[in-house]
């Protein structure tokens, strides 16, 4: 057992570091997505592995005939998180969680989000919106750009109340809506 205030590896880098279509689609994902580097990928990527390993353990389950209700609670609980962040719909099965791309999960990073909903002209600029303080969920001001959006918390994303780009008359603003986003 590590120290429990130190951090761990949220990630498993690549087994073949230097395989040129993985390579290749990881640049492609960092260039579309606006990421700092490829860890960020991997983080995605580590995500989905864990929701497809509960999604097997559950048709383990299936399969070795445990108590039905067991079953059923550990894949509403599974279902419904990744329902709630926006990644499948409520009425989805456990296929559906095994036939996940690791392009929906990078979708539901604040990051995305705030660039696709025009608040930001470019990935990159939105990153830099959050890091700076700029960008509110709810009122409450949150600066880390990986930080995955849940399905009720879209609308509620705008500029943080303290900040200078609340003002419509801020230059930056202003670039924003002649750019058309």
């Amino acid at each position: 057992m590590g120290y429990p205030g130190k951090n761990h590896k949220q990630y498993q880098a690549p087994k073949r570091p230097f395989e040129l279509s993985r390579i290749e689609e990881e640049t492609h994902l960092v260039i579309n997505y606006g990421l700092r580097n490829k860890r960020e990928v991997w983080k995605a990527k580590d995500a989905l592995r864990r929701y497809r390993k509960a999604a097997r353990d559950i048709i383990a389950l299936m399969s070795a005939g445990t108590d039905q209700g067991k079953i059923q609670d550990k894949k509403d609980q599974l279902v419904g998180y990744l329902s709630r962040l926006g990644l499948l719909a409520p009425d989805a099965g456990i296929d559906h969680v095994l036939s996940l791309k690791v392009e929906q999960q990078l979708g539901r990073r604040l990051q995305t989000i705030v660039y696709q909903t025009g608040l930001a002209r470019s990935p990159k600029q939105a990153r830099q919106f959050i890091t700076h303080g700029h960008i509110a969920i709810s009122g409450k001001k949150v600066t880390v750009p990986g930080y995955l959006v849940k399905k009720a918390e879209e609308e509620s994303i705008s500029y943080y109340g303290k900040s200078p780009l609340v003002s419509d008359l801020h230059a930056e603003r202003g670039r924003i809506a002649k750019t058309g986003r």
